[in-house]
Order: structure tokens, then sequence, then C-alpha cells
């Protein structure tokens, strides 16, 4: 299948704005479905997990199997393919030395004027749960963009969540990942039950302050159900990648790039953006090759990603286009060009950005070490890649001597009064009062 070619000044604005109206999914359709999961985790604990990994995983576990067992870490090793295991490793390092750039200081402040300082204390959060998902594969990656981060931050407790494989089992490759990161505690619940399981706890799971990691609807559905119990982060949708080419973009790499997030499923959603369309032809004659190359399936999927989804847009001049790049906010997004850096400082919105194309996005996806836990459906408009200060609590923290509050008593009386806080007035009149 060839992609489509879409010229945006062809297009009017409902058509324009309906190209970024892509990928989301209405959770709020699987809330009604999960909310009974979620409450029979809550009331039941364990049997419910057990009951669920019968009828959603269709698997027959004990109470025993909900935690894995720590010799099972060992037969990982054992298990997985060294190859993969040298990747694992690898990306865990390269991981970790991204995320540990990020680590702000326990305590950071400032002199604001003499005698008063003021400024911000960093605290981990206390547990941590790694939603790691099993529905279309594996997906070791997963575990270690989540939990990396997590244990550099300095979380006391991080655990990670994923459904039961077959036989009540872990997937090799997330044990060995998990252990990598510096996690020991993996448990087996996934979908609404995983979720709730690490929410409000059970015999076995440990309650958790926070949850993250890319999911189903379900898993989605389960977040907002019991968001009062356990945060997370905005939920994730299908995957989203655009390419911003120039004329200096090699076209066979292009097409090679533009296929990579196409084939997570057919509701990924995969764009080229050039201003030239000689070079959206010749990609699109390259595209239909190289899809002949991937499996059935996944060949399908990316068909659906750059033919119905997406597609190679032609925008009127570089202008244009990195206005459509920034009203579409891109999960993924890479600058296909020589001179990356002369169109990087024009682009806003986009949860990562690649420069060049020499980083595809499935090199970042596992082994650069930049975050592949992206904000979907646009909200990278407004949200960040997943990083060490998602688990980090950032409390506002001061310290006065007496110089300092004596230089803000009276403007802080001042203020009391005018905003008609007695007390708060009371508490500077009354210290006058005690120093007679």
């Amino acid at each position: 299948m060839r992609p489509r070619i879409l010229h945006l000044a062809e297009l009017d604005a409902g058509e324009r704005a309906a190209l970024c109206a892509r990928g989301a999914v209405d959770v709020a359709g699987y809330i009604e479905r999960a909310a009974p999961i979620v409450e029979a985790v809550r009331a039941e604990g364990d049997a419910a997990l057990l009951r669920f990994a019968a009828l959603f995983d269709r698997v027959d576990m004990t109470a025993a199997r909900i935690r894995v067992e720590p010799d099972a870490f060992d037969v990982a090793y054992e298990v997985a393919p060294p190859d993969a295991i040298e990747a694992i490793r690898e990306a865990a390092v390269n991981i970790r030395k991204v995320h540990e750039r990020q680590k702000p200081a326990t305590v950071d402040m400032i002199e604001v004027r003499p005698g008063v300082m003021a400024g911000d204390r960093h605290v981990p959060i206390e547990a941590v749960a790694c939603y790691v998902p099993r529905g279309k594969g594996a997906f070791p990656s997963v575990a270690l963009m989540t939990a990396v981060p997590a244990v550099v931050a300095g979380v006391p407790r991080v655990v990670v969540v994923t459904p039961p494989g077959p036989g009540g089992t872990c997937d090799p490759g997330t044990l060995v990942a998990a252990r990598e990161a510096g996690v020991g505690e993996v448990y087996l619940a996934g979908g609404a039950q995983g979720v709730a399981a690490v929410a409000y706890g059970t015999e076995t799971a440990p309650r958790c302050k926070k949850i993250v990691g890319p999911g189903s609807p379900w898993v989605g559905a389960a977040m907002a159900l019991c968001s009062e119990a356990i945060a997370s982060g905005p939920p994730a949708g299908p995957s989203e990648s655009m390419v911003l080419a120039d004329e200096t973009a090699d076209p066979d790499r292009l097409a090679l790039d533009l296929l990579v997030e196409a084939e997570h499923g057919d509701d990924s959603t995969t764009f080229l953006v050039v201003w030239e369309s000689a070079i959206a032809e010749a990609v699109a004659d390259r595209i239909v090759g190289y899809l002949d190359r991937l499996s059935g399936e996944r060949r399908a999927w990316a068909s659906a990603a750059l033919g119905e989804n997406g597609g190679l847009v032609v925008a009127a001049d570089r202008d244009d286009a990195l206005a459509f790049v920034n009203e579409f906010a891109a999960e993924h997004l890479q600058i296909a060009s020589t001179r990356a850096g002369d169109h990087l400082d024009d682009v806003v919105n986009a949860g990562e950005i690649l420069l060049g194309q020499n980083a595809p996005f499935s090199m970042a996806n596992f082994m650069i070490g930049v975050n592949a836990v992206l904000p979907t459906g646009g909200r990278a408009a407004a949200h960040s890649a997943l990083g060490v200060m998602d688990f980090v609590k950032r409390q506002s923290i001061a310290e006065l001597t007496e110089e300092g509050y004596l230089s803000l008593a009276g403007q802080t009386e001042a203020f009391a009064l005018y905003e008609g806080f007695d007390a708060h007035a009371l508490a500077i009149a009354g210290r006058r009062e005690l120093e007679g």
C-alpha cells in the first residue's frame, strides 16, 4: 500500500484540525466496565487477582505466585537470549546516565534578602509502581524506562506490576530489566486489576503512592477510578510519530524511520512533514518496498498509520511545516536534516526530539538513554517525557533569622489586614506585644 500524500494548502481549517484529532482513546467508555474489577480487588484482595488472572489472562495461579520468587530472576538470566541480556544491561547504563543528570539537589535555597532564605526541598515519593504491559508482546524496555528513573530519584520502594504469562510466569526479559534497574519486587497482575492492586494494596501486593507506565484503555480507566488512592501520569494513548524533513534528508532513511512507530498498531499515527513535493513522492515509493519486508500484521498496522491515520504531508513552506509540527505536538519527533539544529528552535511541542538521521526512533526507544515513556494525544504541548522529577515531590522551604523576620513583619501584617485574616495579622502583632 502506498502512503497517502496530503497538501496542507488544499485542506480547509476543519480538515487540517482533523489530522491532529488522532489516536485518542475514550477511556470513559471503559470506566463503567473497569469499576467492578477495581472494587473487587479493593474488597477481596488476592482472591480477586487470582479470579481475574483466570478470567482475563487464562492463567490458573495461587496467591504464592502473585509475587515473583527471587530465584525466578536468576532463571531469567539463564533462559533469556544472551544478546538480549547484553542489550538490556547496556540500555540500563545509558538510561541511568541520562537520568542522573536530572536529579535535583535535596535542598536548594537562595538568600532572598539578608536573613531570608527560601527555595525548594526535593523528597522522593515513598513507593512507586511501574506498570509493564504485555498485550502485544513483552516489553523489558518499559521496565527500564519506568524503573531506572524511579531508582535514580531515590524512591525507597519501586515495584514492577505486569500481567502474568503462560503458566503464571513472568517474561524473562522483564525480570532481567527489573534487576538491572535495581528492582527486586515484581507482581503478576495486569490490566485494571493490576492498577487496583497497587492502588489499594492486597495481602501480597503493596500499596503504592504513584503508578507510571503505558497500558491498555483498561489500565487508563483504572488509573482514573483509583485517582483518589494513587497518583498517575497522563494516560498513554496509541503510538504517534512525526518526521520533519528538509531537502538534505535521505529518502530511504526517511522511509525506514517512518515505519518504526507505525508498526505498533492499527491505531498508530505517523506523519512525514516536508515542503518539497518531490521528497514526499520519493519516500512514498520507498515505503512500498520496505512494507513488504514486514510481517503481515505489522505491515497492515503500518499501512493504517501512514494511509488512514497519518500520511506524507506537504506544507506550503518551512513556516507552514513547523506550524503543523507544533499543532500536532507529536509523541516522537525526528528532525531529518544535516542541519537539524537550524530547525530546533522553532519546535515547541514534542515529547522527544531526535536530531538528524543517525538517531532512529527504534534506537531512542531502547538504547540511547532518553526516556521513551512520552505524552501522547497532543499532551506534549503541556506535558513532558517521564523522568526523575516524576518520582520526586518538591516542597517549598524557608528559614528566617531575626533580621529577616523584622524586615518582612510590617509588610506581612499589612497584607493580612487587607485580606481580612485576623490570625495572620495576630501572628505578627502578638509577637510584637510579647517582645514588648
